[in-house]
């Protein structure tokens, strides 16, 4: 991989991760979703990156694709298991990475520590010619020792630039996948840990949208909104709290342009059973005999 590439993920990589933990530091009892990804995004460009995605705040039953909408009041409150999910990028260059946080309890410890261990777990293995395959069954294995589920219809994936998925599923159960991890890959590893039925599903919207289809709109806001996400995101995800000054009445349009299929969001997924969900996420860059951590 070229050294000026390498570069632009590390950057990436530091910055993603150092605003994961001050996500993570801003989560506390009573404190608005909205302030912490607000100020999660904007500590992103002011180190120098921007946000590869909204910043994703999962609460509980809730493993991924939700960030809080422009006048979202919801707080967190005692014993809530938190995710916090961050992307950032230099350059379309992405660094991706979560943690969980249990808010003033720790009733959830073992279950914050089985899906760490996994991803530690994980990271050890990753290196060229090894089978993703392998890499799930150790996330699984790592996270039934704790007396767990690991969450079978959520993996990691490979990042390209501007690419948040790029191809390769990184599995979190062992599977029967025969690809294998080559040189030079980038990986996002996220093992999901659950006391419920392992798998999750939804239909609610999550106030997460992204480019579907690059067609000319209808109306005038339509091609005005269409304008700005294609020069700022592109196909990158973006929040509907991003475009709120861009356009009048944004969410209609949005609705709109999601109805002509230009626009596509992101439903909320929740663990099926109720049960609670925590994850850890680290971007990795595979070498020549394993990985290097950028997040």
């Amino acid at each position: 991989m070229d050294k000026e590439i390498v570069g632009k993920y590390r950057k990436a990589g530091k910055i993603a991760g150092e605003a994961r933990e001050y996500g993570i530091s801003l989560v506390k009892e009573n404190t608005l979703l909205l302030d912490v990804a607000e100020k999660t995004e904007k500590y992103i460009i002011e180190k120098g990156a921007k946000p590869a995605f909204p910043v994703n705040i999962g609460i509980n039953d809730v493993a991924a694709h939700y960030t809080p909408c422009h006048d979202d009041k919801s707080f967190f409150r005692k014993g809530d298991v938190v995710k916090i999910d961050v992307g950032a990028h230099v350059d379309g260059y992405i660094g991706d990475t979560a943690g969980t946080v249990e808010v003033g309890t720790n009733r959830y410890k073992n279950m914050i520590k089985a899906s760490k261990e996994a991803l530690s777990v994980a990271v050890e293995l990753i290196k060229p010619d090894v089978g993703l395959s392998v890499v799930g069954a150790g996330i699984e294995t790592t996270i039934r020792s704790y007396n767990f589920v690991s969450v079978e219809n959520l993996t990691g994936h490979s990042l390209k630039q501007y690419r948040l998925h790029a191809g390769k599923s990184v599995p979190n159960i062992s599977n029967d996948v025969k690809e294998k991890i080559k040189k030079d890959d980038v990986l996002a590893v996220e093992p999901f840990a659950t006391n419920g039925a392992g798998r999750v599903g939804g239909r609610i919207m999550g106030n997460i949208y992204r480019l579907a289809m690059d067609r000319e709109p209808g109306t005038e806001n339509g091609k005005k909104l269409l304008k700005y996400v294609k020069e700022n995101f592109g196909v990158l995800p973006f929040a509907e709290r991003w475009c709120r000054d861009k356009v009048d009445n944004a969410e209609i349009v949005l609705r709109k342009l999601m109805r002509a299929m230009i626009i596509t969001g992101y439903p909320v997924l929740r663990e099926i059973n109720k049960g609670i969900v925590t994850q850890a996420e680290d971007t990795v860059i595979v070498t020549e005999n394993g990985c290097g951590v950028i997040t």
